[in-house]
C-alpha cells in the first residue's frame, strides 16, 4: 500500500526545536520529490520545504528548518530549530505531483499523496 505516515508533532517553546518524521511505504522515497506543507487556521496552505536531490525552503523557514531523508529507513525528516509562534500549524508530509521546483515556486501544483496532519504548536 502506497502511503506516508507522519509523526513527531507536539508543543515547543519559542526558540526551541522539534523534529518531524515521515515514513514512506509502497514506494522508494529517494525516487520521488517529497516535502512538507503546513496549514494554519484561517491561512492558505504554505509549502514549507521539499527535497529532490536538492533542498528547497520557504523564505519563512530558511535557515531554521532542515529537510533530509534516510534512504535506508525510507524516511524523511524536518528538523525545526528556533521555532516561532508563526510556525504553529498542522504539518503534512506530501509527495508533489510534479516536482519540488513547481510546488516551491508557486506554480500552483498540487500533491498526489500526503500523510495525516500533525499539530505543531509554538507557545510559551
Amino acid at each position: 500500500q502506497v502511503q506516508l505516515v507522519a509523526s513527531g508533532g507536539g508543543s515547543v517553546q519559542p526558540g526551541g526545536s522539534l523534529r518531524l518524521s515521515c515514513v514512506a511505504s509502497g514506494f522508494t522515497l529517494g525516487h520521488y520529490p517529497i516535502g512538507w506543507f503546513r496549514q494554519a487556521p484561517g491561512r492558505a496552505r504554505e509549502d514549507v520545504s521539499c527535497i529532490d536531490g536538492r533542498t528547497w525552503y520557504a523564505d519563512s523557514v530558511e535557515g531554521r528548518f532542515t529537510i533530509s531523508t534516510d534512504n535506508v529507513k525510507n524516511t524523511m525528516y524536518l528538523e525545526m530549530n528556533d521555532a516561532k509562534p508563526e510556525d504553529t500549524a498542522v504539518y503534512y508530509c506530501a509527495r508533489p505531483r510534479t516536482s519540488c521546483r513547481d510546488v516551491m515556486t508557486g506554480s500552483n501544483v498540487d500533491y498526489d499523496l500526503w500523510a495525516q496532519g500533525i499539530q505543531v504548536t509554538v507557545s510559551s
